[in-house]
């Protein structure tokens, strides 16, 4: 095998495949990348077996076909690290890879193909189609508020439901909930669940750009195949079922504040400071239009923001986790936000007033 190309042309997709390859493997091969050469079109496959991500171009000048597995972090770092605009070339002979561009000259290790695994995705059950925006934004909303380590698997991921009318995504670590839907005209009446690990979730965000593009989705039994221009990725699934997040979301908000979303969040950065560092926990005090966030820890260190708000309910004292707060914050797209709760021992619902796509549940602290 053996073609050349200019070092812009591939270094995006190296950047983005050997994100899907893991540092600590199993198998020595995991940690290359299949390499193919054919008809004109190069491809470049990762896999940690549980996330396989293709990207394929033809802006390439292919002058012998074949294939071959190549170190996937050594490549990446070769190739970020040549000069713009520099024309590269790779030559596959025997097991040996020959990475030549001007003056530099790098010789590679390679390993078996046939010892390269791939994951069989199979047919997908449901099929759809939407704009590269409204999927990216369906995993911005939601995927801060996934468990990382936790022993209830199917908290380490992020819910898809897809039914006839919307497309909606979910994600809970016990403690805080995160819920973004869009409205849609799939095919079909039924409901359908399916659990995208945490790390299928973080490489189809790092997947997305900011072009207008449509990307297809084929979901399966087993896996979502996500596919746009020059891009494939697909995942296996979490075996498990999520919790019933419905009965979660708080019902009754009898009483509600409305405030600035960027004062209130600087207000709890500032805040967060001098909060415990174990636990992040604030009050925050509601009474006559004004919320006063307080917060200290075992040095006997003490902060104290006071915010204008809308506010027109009882005195209410209440705990938080000021990160859950702040991350919600920093996500919603609104200028507004409104928190509702019904006491102080209830969950509170936070949401952008007018814009009802994403919603929010945190529990509360006892401070």
């Amino acid at each position: 095998m053996k073609f050349s190309t200019d070092r812009e042309t591939l270094l995006r997709s190296l950047q983005l495949v050997n994100g899907v390859v893991e540092r600590r493997q199993t198998l020595p091969v995991l940690a290359n990348l299949l390499v193919v050469a054919k008809d004109g079109v190069l491809s470049l496959t990762g896999t940690d077996l549980e996330v396989e991500l293709r990207c394929r171009t033809g802006e390439v000048d292919i002058q012998t076909e074949g294939e071959a597995t190549l170190p996937a972090r050594k490549l990446a770092d070769i190739w970020r690290s040549l000069p713009d605009g520099s024309s590269v070339s790779v030559e596959i002979k025997a097991d040996r890879a020959i990475v030549k561009s001007g003056r530099s000259r790098f010789t590679l290790a390679t390993l078996p193909v046939a010892d390269f695994p791939s994951i069989e995705s199979g047919p997908g059950n449901i099929e759809l189609n939407m704009e590269q925006g409204d999927l990216r934004r369906l995993l911005d909303r939601v995927s801060f508020s996934m468990a990382q380590q936790d022993v209830r698997y199917f908290l380490n991921g992020m819910l898809l439901e897809v039914t006839g009318d919307h497309t909606r995504t979910v994600a809970t670590d016990g403690h805080r909930l995160a819920m973004c839907t869009l409205p849609a005209s799939n095919d079909g009446s039924g409901v359908t669940h399916a659990i995208i690990p945490r790390k299928g979730v973080i490489e189809l965000s790092r997947l997305l750009d900011e072009k207008d593009e449509t990307v297809s989705l084929r979901l399966g039994a087993n896996h979502l195949t996500v596919s746009r221009e020059g891009y494939e990725l697909t995942t296996k699934l979490v075996d498990g079922k999520f919790p019933e997040y419905d009965k979660v979301i708080p019902r009754d908000s009898s009483r509600s504040m409305v405030a600035d979303r960027e004062t209130l969040r600087q207000s709890c950065q500032r805040a967060s400071i001098l909060s415990n560092e174990k636990y992040r926990g604030v009050r925050l005090l509601l009474d006559n239009d004004q919320l006063t966030i307080q917060a200290n820890n075992p040095e006997q260190e003490e902060a104290e923001e006071v915010v204008a708000v809308e506010y027109s309910g009882d005195h209410l004292e209440i705990g938080f986790n000021v990160s859950y707060l702040q991350e919600i914050l920093g996500v919603l797209g609104t200028d507004q936000v409104r928190i509702s709760v019904s006491d102080a021992n209830s969950s509170a619902l936070v949401e952008g007033p007018g814009n009802e796509d994403a919603v929010y549940v945190v529990m509360p602290m006892r401070l």
